[in-house]
């Protein structure tokens, strides 16, 4: 297990988790010109992102005992075909059916690809170097969203509909082609990992993760912080800006990037409070839920247009919800023995993507209703009705603020029992001042 050959082993898993976030992000981008190639309407379109998200959300589970069973190469492999076959569908479909067949396969792959990618961690690296490798999982794959609004979008525009997302298609198989030549499951000599146990073991095995606090916890987490930026980013976000906002593409393709660099630029921040605060997570994630709303009542509540430095300090803000996320997975690291992990950690993901897939789903029905209606006044995405149906998101904050505030209380009971006791934030901000300063009027030895 040389570190060189770890290495080598983790980019090409990356590589292909970059691959699979390119291809869940990309219709986020192609929204308007679905809109057009498909004749449908606000409600067709967010169905083809939640479709895709339900897909995904509901194969975390599964894919979690398969990649036991099979191993990280097979299932990164498998998912880089299926999503190369999706794009290869929608590269060529002209009809709503067709498409949605594709964001099926798409999101079927996605979902084989990330749980796969996590699982080579543990078994490459020495375990002081799990939690600095899995940050910088997540931070890679955000490249893959960049690939996506950017390469991209370019060739959508250039080049039109088919070219770009053959162009997607040839990425997965070149994905494909580097996990079977170059990627291994576990170092030589380690041997394969044994299968889990059968269904009735599984089941009871989720029962138990989920009858725990902490893993609730994690996944009204995850629900909560992480929704707001996928909707934007998938589905919304472009139509939004470009119609609502009446910014030019090229103004929206930097905004999306910004998105990117401010997620993978704070993720080390969160990761190292995590670290050093572990009873003050879930604060963090309702200042991050706090802020998210705070961000979008500014946006949507600004009479006219918002300033462009607006919708940046927005995009910042979602942008922080991807890596604080991320702590719902802490949550169920922590609240689960070591065998329970993966169950506990599909959980928490299903959270943040059943969310977005409600969340997605709502705006583009609220967008249908005002257009029928005559409230748009015959432009199905203008700023109006924009206006109305992204303020669904501010229920579904106070639905996840309000569940993770149930669950950490039934985690602080739990806690309790065994004798851990989290003082009130006010009493532990007071006595890590009195610390400070006290180590501030130690004499150093140059004092003597």
């Amino acid at each position: 297990m040389t570190a060189p050959r770890a290495w080598l082993i983790w980019t090409i898993g990356i590589f292909g988790y970059l691959v699979a976030v390119a291809q869940r992000t990309s219709f986020g981008v192609v929204g308007l010109e679905a809109t057009e190639r498909f004749h449908a309407t606000a409600s067709a379109i967010s169905f083809f992102t939640v479709l895709q998200l339900l897909v995904y959300a509901g194969l975390q589970i599964p894919v979690g005992v398969l990649v036991d069973r099979f191993g990280s190469r097979a299932m990164i492999a498998g998912g880089a075909v299926l999503m190369g076959l999706g794009q290869l569908q929608l590269a060529f479909a002209e009809s709503i059916p067709g498409g949605v067949l594709g964001r099926v396969l798409v999101g079927a792959g996605d979902a084989m690809t990330f749980i796969s990618v996590i699982r080579l961690i543990p078994l490459w690296f020495a375990p002081a170097r799990v939690p600095l490798v899995t940050q910088l999982t997540g931070m890679s794959g955000q490249l893959g969203q960049l690939f996506s609004v950017l390469p991209f979008a370019l060739v959508l525009h250039l080049s039109g509909w088919t070219p770009a997302f053959l162009l997607l298609a040839g990425m997965s198989a070149l994905a494909v082609v580097l996990v079977l030549l170059l990627l291994q499951d576990s170092p030589p000599g380690t041997g394969r990992p044994h299968a889990r146990q059968g269904l009735r073991a599984t089941g009871a095995s989720l029962a138990r993760a989920w009858s725990q606090p902490g893993t609730r916890l994690g996944m009204w987490s995850h629900f909560t912080i992480q929704f707001s930026g996928t909707v934007f980013a998938m589905t919304w976000g472009y139509p939004f800006l470009i119609s609502g906002q009446g910014l030019e593409a090229g103004t929206v393709a930097a905004l999306m990037a910004l998105y990117v660099a401010a997620a993978m630029a704070v993720g080390p921040f969160i990761g190292r409070f995590v670290s050093r605060h572990p009873l003050r997570r879930s604060t963090m994630v309702l200042l991050i839920a706090g802020a998210t709303a705070a961000a979008w009542a500014a946006v949507l509540l600004l009479p006219g247009r918002a300033p462009l430095w607006l919708l940046a300090g927005l995009v910042v803000v979602l942008a922080i919800g991807g890596p604080g996320s991320m702590i719902g997975f802490d949550f169920a690291r922590t609240f689960n023995p070591a065998h329970r992990i993966g169950t506990a950690t599909g959980i928490v993901n299903v959270g943040g993507f059943i969310a977005a897939l409600v969340s997605i789903f709502l705006i583009g029905l609220v967008l249908d209703v005002l257009y029928a209606t005559g409230f748009s006044q015959g432009v199905l995405y203008g700023l109006a009705p924009f206006r109305l149906a992204l303020s669904v998101q501010f229920l579904l904050l106070a639905i996840g603020a309000a569940a993770i505030l149930a669950s950490r209380r039934k985690v602080r009971r739990q806690m309790a029992a065994q004798g851990i006791v989290v003082p009130p934030l006010r009493s532990a901000l007071a006595r890590q001042r009195r610390e400070s300063l006290a180590r501030r009027r130690q004499p150093t030895p140059s004092d003597d």
